[in-house]
């Protein structure tokens, strides 16, 4: 997550759940997956993963991989889509699923992470690398997870669009580097689910929350696809307008759609922020791949609605 200045405490606010929800998918998401994509995407031999540097381009080749493996195509001419604002070579990571039904193919659902970090600490320290396993290696485990999903199931309606941006700790540059090029084609987006911070829970009565809340009903609808109360309020992210400070904003800002983005950094669950201990070893995987296993169905549900049932609010 592009940079905060803070830690402090929150008051409890959720919303409630729909009943109404689709059924559980008969997918189980494997925990060892979770954990060994997880694993070697925060590992030292990334060196944190900063933008232009040896280590995002080892993680580049790991999902570019990643998306061979799992029959993902790219979107552009190659999976690696050049960042036009940046000095050195840098690389958005895109595949594409394409939608089965032929009509709702023309609309495209977003899931995105950032796959860049803060590289290395310049203190005079025995550990000076930024693994960044919750930001944003938490994020990009879970998009690639449902990316194999989807790419498995064929069971999405609608095109999705996979990223994994480069330079969002560099001020978003990967997304606004790649809206740019979106709107030259006219890219027709409904939504973006944009995943950032979900490697600790909550100790809340709710999983996740969105940034922007009140700016569209993707939360109520998310808990409605789910039947749970999978998605909340979180006062501080309202108040230090989280909904600016991540990729999903530069999708906002060139679409006027509903792109916000999930987590489940609260403040109170996670003192590693930006710091070199933010490593693997402190990451819940039994949480994430629970994450992930509760979003499916919601997923599922945003890419095969025969309308688009998440709208802005006015």
């Amino acid at each position: 997550m592009k940079k905060l200045y803070f830690l402090l405490p929150l008051i409890l606010l959720s919303c409630k759940s729909n009943t109404s929800s689709v059924n559980d998918i008969d997918y189980k998401v494997s925990q060892t997956e979770v954990s060994d994509f997880l694993k070697y995407l925060s590992s030292d031999e990334l060196e944190g993963r900063e933008t232009g540097t040896k280590g995002i381009e080892k993680a580049a080749v790991f999902l570019e991989d990643f998306f061979k493996k799992n029959k993902i195509k790219p979107y552009f001419a190659s999976y690696r889509d050049t960042l036009t604002n940046f000095k050195s070579p840098a690389y958005n990571i895109v595949g594409v699923l394409e939608g089965t039904d032929p009509v709702l193919k023309k609309e495209f659902v977003v899931l995105s992470a950032h796959y860049d970090h803060i590289g290395l600490d310049t203190k005079q320290q025995a550990d000076k690398i930024n693994n960044g396993a919750n930001d944003d290696a938490s994020g990009v485990t879970a998009v690639a997870q449902m990316a194999k999903y989807f790419a498995k199931t064929k069971s999405n309606k609608r095109s999705i669009l996979i990223v994994f941006f480069a330079g969002e700790e560099k001020g978003l540059l990967g997304s606004k580097s790649l809206v740019e090029k979106l709107k030259k084609r006219n890219f027709n987006l409904y939504t973006q689910l944009n995943i950032e911070m979900i490697g600790v829970p909550m100790k809340r009565d709710y999983l996740a929350y969105v940034t922007g809340f009140d700016k569209s009903n993707m939360a109520q609808k998310i808990n409605e696809y789910t039947g749970k109360n999978t998605i909340g309020f979180l006062p501080k992210e309202a108040e230090y307008k989280l909904f600016y400070r991540s990729d999903n904003y530069s999708f906002f800002e060139a679409f006027g759609k509903p792109c916000q983005s999930i987590s489940t950094f609260d403040f109170e669950n996670f003192e590693f922020y930006h710091h070199v201990s933010d490593e693997f070893k402190v990451m819940d995987i039994s949480h994430m791949t629970s994450f992930i296993q509760e979003f499916l169905p919601a997923v599922t549900k945003i890419v095969s609605t025969p309308t688009e049932e998440i709208t802005m609010n006015l």
